[in-house]
């Protein structure tokens, strides 16, 4: 069986506290965004060995055990002991580390795949909950539609919000933040309004008033992408803005707009979906 996880962006990211927890909460709007890896599974005759797992396309570093495709088996097999061993490949497109959520998205991935795969008859809310195990934006790519998000990202609820008329530009700059640091740079609090009024207004007022809290300070530390953020102003965008924590950015252009990558006149990786 194979599927295509999607990636996604923020549109508004706002952290109204710190949780005893050590996490925080937080406020965004999740929305789909149509750029792709691929994730294929099959049964293994292999009993030995529970994943045959193998990728390619970008480079994933780290170490293997914790990549989100392989935790997800694990966290269902613990379950469901039932479950075979599979072979599985990831074709890797979407950045790393970039703030577009491909690995949650890969790792839900799996979970909707063995469900199917494998018949384990869960539904909606139920992968919710195990998705949430296995990271806060991982839930989110359950729905796959835009939501409202608030607790530590995985409290949702489905959001009307259609930019079906626009198109989408995304730029990596290739710049790792941490998401630790970003958020030791912030101090949270509630804002006068919430994200989820802001994007119900006409898109042409989000440029003042929809915003990403981690912004200033991965831009005060990496000033190239406000310099990316205002080249997207420059060229025609409706709306841009830093997506996660970073460091990749979007721009939300008009339709009928003709946009090419070398518009952007950057030598960093640009994709339009």
């Amino acid at each position: 069986m194979i599927a295509f996880p999607n990636c996604k962006i923020n549109l508004g990211l706002s952290i109204v506290a710190k949780r005893t927890d050590g996490y925080h909460e937080l406020e965004t709007i999740f929305y789909p965004v149509a750029l792709q890896d691929m994730v294929e599974m099959v049964h293994s005759d292999d009993a030995s060995t529970p994943i045959q797992f193998s990728h390619t396309g970008l480079p994933i570093p780290g170490d293997e055990a914790n990549n989100l495709c392989i935790k997800a088996y694990h966290l269902l097999k613990k379950d469901f002991p039932n479950i075979p061993s599979v072979k599985m490949h990831l074709h890797k497109h979407i950045p790393m580390g970039a703030g577009l959520g491909g690995g949650s998205s890969d790792g839900t991935a799996v979970l909707k795949i063995l469900n199917e795969l494998f018949n384990l008859g869960l539904n909606n809310n139920q992968l919710v909950d195990y998705s949430a195990q296995l990271g806060s934006d991982c839930a989110f790519f359950v729905y796959d539609k835009a939501c409202h998000a608030t607790g530590r990202g995985e409290i949702l609820h489905p959001f009307e919000c259609d930019l079906t008329k626009y198109q989408i530009a995304l730029i990596h700059p290739g710049i790792h933040i941490s998401t630790a640091w970003a958020f030791n740079q912030l101090t949270p609090h509630i804002k006068e309004k919430s994200l989820a009024q802001i994007v119900a207004q006409p898109i042409e007022t989000w440029k003042n008033e929809l915003i990403n809290d981690f912004e200033t300070p991965i831009i005060n530390a990496h000033p190239i992408i406000g310099d990316i953020k205002n080249t997207l102003y420059k060229n025609g965008a409706i709306y841009a803005s830093m997506s996660g924590s970073g460091s990749s950015l979007f721009g939300i252009f008009p339709k009928t707009q003709q946009i090419t990558s070398q518009l952007f006149d950057t030598q960093f990786r640009v994709d339009l979906v």
